[in-house]
């Protein structure tokens, strides 16, 4: 939970539709090269392989462990001393994942929305690189893991940040279980996954001291959060 009220960036929605499409363009361009190329003939790719677009409704809640001690303040005083509360909110993420001819390696592009935040409802992107930790080819089908570098791209959180969006640093790992595997694999449920998502923002968060508003936290901002949701396939985008 933000406890702020900085200035929105009103080009926010329009930067990151922007940046899908431009990724969304950059991959089309990557797979055209690959069908022509001598690689992409006879089924392989060179790096980047065709990217697949999925749609995760998703359920996150934070702060997980430690709720930061706030302070508010009246006039420079103190007047209360409470724990931020823990809370649940709702996001639809789009997510163009990219699968690369390196072993273990891919990429993700996403955009975060909050369609039914009246506040703190400004999107957000993410670009990651994943790490897999175990392959769906490992368990049949069934469970897949891959810890995650993650740019994240959101609004500003500290007192000190001069812009409304600011880069921070996302570690995430994320575990996948495909409940309806035993479906025939030309069934639309057999590819629906079940996903666990840990996330530790490592930068970008209220410091301890950083008065925001009429708040003064006494503990930093808990990095720490879990999501839980379903992705659903649209891809691949060229079959």
């Amino acid at each position: 939970m933000r406890t702020h009220d900085f200035p929105t960036a009103s080009t926010g929605p329009r930067l990151t539709l922007a940046l899908f499409l431009l990724c969304m363009a950059g991959a089309t361009t990557a797979q055209d090269h690959e069908d022509t190329s001598p690689a992409g003939k006879d089924g392989r790719c060179r790096f980047l392989c065709a990217p697949e677009l999925k749609i995760e409704p998703t359920f996150s809640f934070e702060p997980l462990f430690q709720r930061p001690l706030v302070e508010t303040l009246d006039g420079g005083e103190v007047v209360s001393r409470t724990r931020q509360e823990r809370e649940s909110g709702f996001e639809l993420v789009l997510a163009l994942g990219i699968p690369t001819t390196v072993p273990r390696m891919g990429f993700t592009f996403e955009v975060i929305l909050k369609p039914f935040e009246e506040v703190d409802n400004e999107p957000e992107v993410e670009l990651e690189l994943n790490l897999y930790i175990v392959e769906s080819e490992q368990t049949g089908g069934w469970i897949e893991s891959h810890f995650d570098v993650v740019d994240k791209i959101s609004p500003s959180e500290r007192p000190g940040d001069e812009r409304a969006y600011t880069h921070k640093l996302n570690l995430e790992w994320d575990t996948a279980v495909r409940p309806f595997n035993r479906l025939p694999a030309d069934r639309y449920l057999a590819h629906v996954e079940l996903e666990v998502s840990l996330d530790y923002v490592a930068t970008g968060l209220p410091r301890a001291g950083d008065v925001i508003g009429e708040e003064r936290f006494v503990t930093g901002a808990s990095p720490w959060s879990v999501s839980l949701l379903l992705v659903f396939p649209v891809a691949p985008l060229w079959p």
